[in-house]
């Protein structure tokens, strides 16, 4: 073929997903499968390679076609070695040189980017960050960090460390994130929010109240943040509780954010795409009290929609 095989490896806590383009941001083939962190990195390792010589066969592409591969992952990270060094959501994958794993298997050149950085140039190339020049995106998925945009470009920071937002930490005690209690990415993640989700089911329980979120505890032994959206959406006082303290601590942390960096455009993914206004818009209401500048600055959610982590590995796999 003429053309060009683009590949974008999107790696999270809960799910891996590789993608193809041919022309950027366009999604040719997909492939998504369980990341399962606690049995360690060699699985998922191997999934990811047969993933791709999979996507490339569907398409009768051959390796020696790739244009280039993108990998999108959580922090910590050292983008320039190429390392994944044990995010607080993949915590076997302590030191795996992901970089030259895949540029040893496909001979290709190959790249990693933390996936908040990765998100928020996807959103202001293709998504609701456009015309932006400066603005901030959230992940708010199973953790929740932020990547920087100031005067149209990236900010890394010295470290590559910027936009850590997760690691603030919003009370002296709490639920736990990015190890740490009390965390911004222990109250507002959906990993965090699952944390709240079970205390207050458990609590519930021992007073003999009922909530679907108690029903869920019994039967799964564990609460999500999709049950607690689906509860919610089913009018369960409990779950509902829940998204409003949710949205208070993520209002909190989005002041933070807007009197520091002073952006005209905070983009949120993950949580705000499931919840929507239920929790975006208590947020606002926080902001505008606390933020200084909270009138500059629109929150929304992200434009991209799902699509968005595959969008960010493929704009990984491009280069900023």
């Amino acid at each position: 073929m003429s053309e060009k095989a683009w590949i974008g490896v999107d790696i999270g806590g809960t799910k891996t997903a590789l993608v193809l383009s041919a022309s950027p941001p366009a999604v040719l083939e997909r492939i998504e499968f369980p990341t399962l962190p606690a049995e360690g990195p060699a699985r998922p390792l191997q999934l990811i390679k047969d993933g791709v010589r999979e996507l490339l066969a569907r398409k009768d592409f051959t390796p020696a076609e790739i244009e280039a591969i993108g990998v999108s992952c959580g922090s910590p990270l050292d983008r320039v070695a190429g390392v994944i060094q044990s995010p607080p959501n993949l915590a076997t994958w302590i030191d795996v040189p992901i970089v030259s794993i895949l540029k040893e298997e496909f001979h290709a050149t190959c790249r990693l980017e933390n996936d908040a950085n990765a998100g928020a140039v996807a959103e202001h190339r293709y998504g609701a960050g456009q015309g932006c020049q400066n603005m901030v995106f959230l992940t708010m998925g199973t953790g929740f960090g932020a990547g920087i945009i100031i005067d149209g470009r990236l900010y890394h920071g010295a470290t590559d460390c910027a936009g850590e937002i997760g690691h603030i930490r919003l009370t002296r005690k709490g639920p736990i994130g990015y190890n740490k209690a009390g965390s911004a990415e222990g109250w507002a993640s959906g990993g965090g929010m699952a944390q709240v989700a079970e205390r207050a089911a458990e609590t519930a329980r021992k007073k003999g109240k009922t909530s679907l979120l108690t029903a869920t505890l019994d039967q799964n032994h564990r609460i999500t943040a999709r049950d607690v959206a689906e509860a919610a959406q089913q009018g369960d006082a409990l779950a509902k509780q829940i998204v409003r303290s949710t949205a208070r601590r993520l209002g909190e942390a989005l002041a933070i954010l807007v009197d520091i960096v002073n952006p005209e455009r905070i983009v949120i993914g993950g949580l705000a795409l499931r919840f929507g206004e239920a929790l975006l818009e208590p947020a606002r209401a926080v902001v505008a009290r606390e933020a200084l500048a909270a009138d500059a600055c629109h929150i929304v959610p992200a434009a991209l929609d799902e699509q968005i982590g595959d969008v960010a590995s493929l704009c990984v796999a491009m280069g900023f």
